[in-house]
């Protein structure tokens, strides 16, 4: 009975090991897929940002929407790349409307999704129903724009007609819950974003109409 008692400890001393083994395990996986997820994301908002077109002649299809606080949004136009996820579902149209949204999915918790479409075709019923979800359990997405009058960083852009030239963007995401109850730490990344496009102003989208007076060389006008 002695012997039968200590290889029972033995047992429950081993499971117990190997059960903190297993906890430890699937805790680290957690975090690696919430790191490599957030990672995705951002990497995401920026391939998109960098690619982002504007012309003010055609303001109602490039126009640049910002959103912040609990429902946060960012929307502009952008010629993709074709590595862009959910490219092949859109074939030769490149040029496309994104629109990132921070919405309550079915677990009550907020997500980050992504849904595009051309800029002369309406969003699809599978866009609007079943949106690309870039990362789950968002805490907080916060765009800010540098304002170039004020010299700062502004929550709010006004200028829907014109790219910023600088763009923070701030995703940070919440840990899964822990054994206690409670939620892991949160995952914060900050990415600065140089927009190298400009937004092509009027005149130019219409080279018919002369920029000098007449008789002297016009590069943007047509003909002699």
């Amino acid at each position: 009975m002695l012997a039968v008692a200590i290889f029972s400890m033995v047992l429950a001393a081993i499971y117990s090991t190997w059960s903190l083994i297993l906890r430890a395990s699937k805790t680290g996986q957690e975090a690696a897929a919430q790191v490599q997820r957030r990672r995705i994301a951002v990497r995401t908002i920026e391939d998109a940002l960098t690619c982002i077109q504007s012309f003010q002649a055609s303001s109602e299809y490039y126009t640049f929407v910002v959103q912040n606080g609990s429902d946060a949004s960012l929307s502009f136009t952008a010629r993709l790349p074709d590595h862009f996820p959910r490219n092949g579902e859109f074939g030769a149209f490149n040029l496309r409307r994104l629109n990132f949204t921070v919405e309550t999915g079915p677990d009550s918790e907020k997500d980050l999704m992504l849904r595009q479409n051309p800029i002369l075709m309406d969003l699809s019923k599978d866009e609007q129903e079943t949106p690309l979800i870039l990362a789950r359990n968002v805490k907080k997405f916060v765009v800010q724009c540098w304002d170039t009058n004020q010299m700062q960083w502004d929550d709010e852009w006004d200028q829907t007609n014109v790219i910023p030239p600088l763009i923070r963007v701030t995703l940070t995401m919440g840990g899964k819950p822990d054994n206690f109850g409670g939620e892991g730490p949160e995952l914060s990344v900050t990415r600065l974003i140089a927009i190298p496009s400009q937004t092509v102003p009027t005149i130019v989208q219409a080279p018919g109409v002369p920029l000098r007076p007449p008789g002297q060389f016009n590069p943007f006008q047509r003909g002699p």
